[in-house]
């Protein structure tokens, strides 16, 4: 009987695309034995990942980094944050220099099936749109012919808008640049017309860097769908779950109305799915290989999925975003966990 399940558990990986080990469990042993966990982020993008004058990294990417830090290690601050650019995240990710890609990623079909990577989960629903000085009279996507339009390689964002101009009979000129800081000062410094990346990045740009923000427009179309997900390597399945679990465990805590701040007293909760998240009530640690109070130490150390996004993103930020599709199912968004249970 015990043979015929480790078969059908063997099985399931196999069909999941996952490569099977000896050591199923070797990079929590690994990030354990050093002490920290290494999580790839980008070159400086507000609201995402972006360090301060300190060097010390903040942003709605940092904050999922610093909860898995937390579930594993049990301190959301044993975390080493590096810097990546577009075209170097896969490679350093494949090679085992980071233990985590937490870095406005597109969830895409050929790198799901290519890249020998397994993406975690949607945590920001995005889309790619265009940033133009107000000056170049534009208000639509399609007044664009003619365009020089800024672009990292290395992204989607380069296929898009091969396939956005070209669907509308449009022509542009492409000015590539792979370091981000590079590019934006590029565009603000007249370059190009238009900068292409998604609405999220070019929000934290326009707050960041730009000389004047009224002097920049977003223009309202989004071009492409753009889930934005962690990626971790797709060989070790414990690791695939304890960092897409810790994604879901956030969005349920605001869902259960478990913050950062009332943490300890829901632990005296009766609601069951409380108990459980919180540990409480046994049952989702072991699975995992951690502890039983895992939960509710992720959300001591940073919050609700509604913590981490008001925190980084929301109207309070200067960013100003809506929750708009990253709202719960339950007001209106896309946000969704499966249960916990």
């Amino acid at each position: 009987m015990h043979l015929r399940r480790v078969s059908a558990a063997l099985g399931l990986f196999i069909a999941l695309g996952f490569p099977v080990m000896a050591h199923a469990g070797q990079t929590i042993d690994k990030i354990r034995t050093r002490g920290e966990l290494v999580c790839g982020v980008s070159q400086g993008s507000a609201g995402l990942s972006l360090p301060d004058s300190n060097g010390r990294w903040s942003g709605l990417d940092v904050d999922y980094c610093k909860a898995v830090a937390a579930a594993v290690l049990g301190d959301g601050e044993k975390v080493r944050f590096v810097p990546l650019s577009s075209a170097q995240r896969f490679a350093v990710l494949q090679n085992g220099e980071i233990d985590i890609l937490s870095r406005n990623t597109t969830w895409t079909s050929t790198r799901d099936a290519s890249l020998g990577l397994a993406f975690v989960g949607t945590i920001f629903y995005d889309g790619q749109a265009f940033l133009v000085p107000k000056k170049l009279g534009v208000t639509r996507a399609r007044q664009l012919d003619g365009a020089t339009v800024c672009v990292q390689p290395g992204t989607v964002n380069e296929q898009n808008l091969v396939d956005y101009f070209t669907a509308n009979n449009l022509k542009f000129k492409s000015v590539v640049i792979e370091s981000l800081p590079e590019l934006e000062a590029a565009f603000y410094a007249g370059r190009c017309d238009v900068y292409l990346s998604d609405a999220s990045t070019l929000s934290a740009s326009r707050a960041a860097r730009a000389p004047k923000i009224d002097d920049f427009l977003i223009l309202p179309e989004r071009i492409t769908k753009s889930p934005l997900s962690p990626v971790v390597r797709a060989d070790d399945p414990q690791w695939f779950a304890i960092t897409r679990w810790t994604l879901n465990l956030l969005i349920e805590a605001e869902e259960l109305g478990v913050t950062s701040r009332n943490v300890e007293q829901q632990k005296a909760s009766k609601d069951p799915a409380v108990q459980r998240l919180l540990g409480v009530a046994p049952g989702i640690g072991k699975a995992f290989g951690l502890d039983e109070t895992w939960g509710a130490r992720v959300i001591a150390a940073v919050g609700n999925y509604g913590e981490i996004f008001d925190r980084n993103l929301g109207p309070g930020t200067k960013l100003g975003l809506d929750r708009g599709l990253n709202a719960l199912w339950s007001k209106g968004g896309l946000l969704y966990a499966p249960p916990f249970q």
